[in-house]
């Protein structure tokens, strides 16, 4: 959010330095917007497809996504050696 709120207050900022300068915005056509538009919403027609054809299972633990797969790889903790194995 915080990255949507900067973009947004750098444009007006910009905005206002053409005016002062009376320079007009480079700003594309409203053909081009629309065609970024449509990239934009085409991008996630294949997504939404493939739920529909092929709904994923509902994972109800949260472990599975934030925990098992740590960023670092398998934590040291997490190995066991051949006597803490035998001790169990």
């Amino acid at each position: 959010m915080r990255m949507y709120v900067i973009s947004i207050a750098t444009g007006l900022l910009v905005g206002v330095i053409y005016a002062l300068l009376n320079v007009r915005s480079p700003a594309p056509p409203v053909i081009a917007l629309l065609g970024l538009a449509g990239i934009l919403i085409g991008e996630q027609i294949p997504p939404l497809v493939r739920t529909w054809i092929k709904p994923e299972a509902t994972k109800v633990s949260w472990v599975e996504d934030h925990v098992k797969p740590h960023c670092f790889g398998e934590l040291p903790g997490a190995q066991k050696t051949d006597d803490t194995k035998r001790s169990a």
